[in-house]
């Protein structure tokens, strides 16, 4: 490709958007354009230690109305924010935008707008978010990850293209080996949001397994202040375990185990289904739009994986594992029907919208 095509990829704080656009960024990288990533300041705890991307941070804001000073307050923050947003792009210069939905993707790309230069916007979960809403009236684009989106009004169906989930090229082409163990080795990822729900509530039900002769290894996220009452439990309820805070290499864990306890963002589940490995799939009660418990029902609904809901975690949790150390071929079947999903096409068909696009006149 050309080098002197540059891209801004934008991305919201959280990890869903934060690492979708990182290994985008990667990719063009590779294929030799010029990347500019950008976040806020809780995207940046996702991106540390990187070489090659650079990286800058601006300041966003959600538009927030539960009272007075905020609703006054917020519209302001955005106009500064976009304000600050159309100084950049007029530093850089790009000659593409890409915003990878959440509030902090939203004033670059209304800064681009502005500008008159391109771009697009990408949804990787089964309903589109609040920020990508409002921009897809000025997009020239959106790419989703499922074609099943819900929440775009029909006359901008054309400016849908659907490429699939952009998750790591290295979890693509996992190929994990079979473990023939009678224990289950369990992963538990608790997410950006996640964490410390999980550890709250999960070893108890882990001690009831063990109770009743399950034989359980734990391989744990969780925070790290909770990493010493972690610990003490686990050993006082003699579990075979481990615990991490923060992992970029998660294929270090997924080749261990044969079972995965997570929250329901659009790229854990697209990167387990894709690794063929089965999971419960526990969706955050709070998440926008409930689109966590969409995504939770998609892939369950197509046997790819189990589903609990939060609250009932106490009820069925434990029922579903005793269920499985039983018959462990449940697991078996579940990686089986996760043969028939792949994502590895998709940095393919980003390669051919972009080609497409940048050869578009405005």
């Amino acid at each position: 490709m050309n080098k002197k095509i540059k891209v801004v990829i934008a991305a919201g704080g959280t990890g869903g958007h934060v690492f979708p656009g990182l290994n985008l960024a990667k990719h063009l990288i590779d294929s030799n354009y010029l990347v500019e990533l950008v976040t806020d300041k809780r995207g940046q705890r996702f991106l540390k230690n990187l070489q090659k991307i650079n990286v800058t941070l601006l300041p966003s804001a959600p538009f927030l109305i539960d009272n007075i000073f905020r609703l006054l307050f917020s519209p302001l923050f955005i106009f500064y924010s976009v304000l600050r947003s159309i100084f950049f792009l007029m530093l850089k210069k790009p000659n593409l935008v890409f915003g990878m939905g959440g509030y902090a993707s939203f004033p670059i790309c209304i800064a681009a707008s502005i500008l008159r230069i391109k771009f697009i916007i990408y949804e990787n979960n089964l309903i589109i978010g609040k920020s990508n809403k409002y921009l897809l009236p000025l997009a020239k684009k959106i790419l989703v990850s499922y074609e099943q989106i819900e929440g775009i009004p029909k006359k901008y169906k054309n400016k849908i293209i659907e490429v699939g989930n952009i998750i790591r090229k290295d979890i693509i082409t996992f190929a994990k080996k079979k473990i023939e163990e009678k224990k289950i080795n369990l992963l538990v990822l608790g997410g950006s949001q996640a964490a410390k729900v999980f550890a709250e509530t999960l070893p108890k039900i882990f001690q009831n397994c063990i109770s009743k002769g399950i034989e359980l290894k734990i391989y744990q996220h969780c925070l790290p202040s909770q990493n010493e009452s972690l610990r003490i439990f686990y050993e006082k309820s003699k579990i075979d375990f481990e615990i991490f805070n923060f992992s970029d290499n998660l294929l270090n864990y997924f080749s261990k185990v044969s079972l995965v306890i997570t929250r329901s963002g659009s790229s854990v589940l697209a990167e387990l289904t894709n690794a063929k490995i089965p999971f419960i799939s526990v969706p955050l009660p709070t998440s926008a739009d409930n689109h966590q418990l969409k995504n939770a029902i998609f892939y369950s609904k197509k046997n790819f994986s189990y589903l609990i809901e939060e609250k009932e975690l106490n009820d069925k949790l434990f029922s579903l594992i005793e269920e499985i150390y039983k018959d462990k071929s449940k697991l078996n079947l579940i990686s089986q029907n996760q043969t028939q999903y792949s994502d590895k096409n998709v940095y393919n068909n980003i390669n051919r919208v972009l080609k497409k696009i940048m050869h578009e006149k405005n």
